[in-house]
């Protein structure tokens, strides 16, 4: 019996769906295929100025509304918490919080990982590369569960208590173009920017992200959705979306681009081949 398509996202925070992969999200909706996002937190220790808290009770709930704003945007069937705490970054005091997300057992963060992928069946699971994007320590944690849960979740001797055992068919990684950011790092002093103090807190070493490459082998032309990515990332006012448009940040995150790249985690890619979509290959029989 055939199926309809399906696809997960598993991220960390509100905003790491749209501002990394907003486009293919946003293409895949559009498409007809059910897109879920999976967010591990609220984003809590985001850097949020006081006016943006204006008629909410905390960051938290802030954060929440700007995702479900940006989920409206890009056509997202459904949005789901694994209601942990953000750890922030690295020597953050947040990561002292017994329910930060770098503090959850890899175990236990996996399993639940694969309930959600059990219940909602999705061919297609997409998250952060391994390094997290740019070594947010929430993001690696998270990608490393993914990783466990893909594969955990079509077994059906674990977590008997759970919905049926179910295998998703393909594993992909999102990833930066590291020929853009070689360039912005060598343009950002020009701008008077540090490549090694980027972002708001200055905490993302830009040159450290550069001295790790990972394949592509999948490149999404998002260029007839553009425009609802854009009004996704208008969402996030308080992360300074509305201005990732524009010089280096714009750059950082190829937002000056029509594609998103990911490097593909299983089944092993074909060398050599970049795919055009997701979904290539990919059987609808239940």
């Amino acid at each position: 019996m055939s199926e309809k398509k399906r696809l997960l996202a598993v991220f960390a925070h509100p905003d790491d769906e749209t501002f990394a992969t907003g486009g293919t999200l946003a293409l895949y909706a559009q498409r007809g295929v059910d897109v879920y996002l999976l967010c591990a937190t609220r984003g809590e220790a985001g850097e949020v100025e006081q006016k943006y808290l204006k008629g909410f009770a905390s960051i938290a709930e802030l954060r929440q509304a700007e995702l479900a704003c940006a989920a409206k945007k890009l056509g997202l069937r459904g949005v789901f918490f694994l209601d942990y705490r953000d750890s922030g970054m690295t020597g953050s005091p947040h990561h002292t919080h017994p329910a930060a997300l770098i503090n959850a057992p890899l175990q236990k963060l996996a399993k639940e990982i694969a309930v959600w992928i059990r219940r909602l069946r999705p061919q297609v699971v997409i998250t952060s590369d391994p390094i997290g994007g740019y070594h947010h320590p929430d993001h690696i944690h998270l990608q490393r569960a993914v990783q466990q849960a893909f594969f955990i979740a079509g077994d059906a001797n674990a977590y008997t208590d759970s919905p049926p055992a179910y295998t998703p068919q393909k594993l992909y990684f999102n990833t930066i173009p590291r020929t853009l950011l070689r360039w912005v790092v060598r343009l950002m002093p020009l701008f008077g920017k540090d490549p090694r103090r980027f972002g708001q807190n200055g905490d993302i070493d830009i040159l450290a992200i550069t001295a790790v490459d990972f394949p592509v082998h999948a490149r999404i032309d998002f260029s007839p959705v553009a425009r609802l990515r854009k009004e996704a990332s208008n969402c996030y006012t308080s992360q300074g979306g509305q201005h990732l448009h524009q010089g280096i940040a714009a750059l950082l995150r190829g937002w000056t681009l029509s594609g998103e790249i990911f490097m593909r985690a299983y089944p092993p890619p074909r060398p050599g081949y970049v795919e055009k979509d997701l979904f290539e290959g990919i059987s609808l029989e239940d």
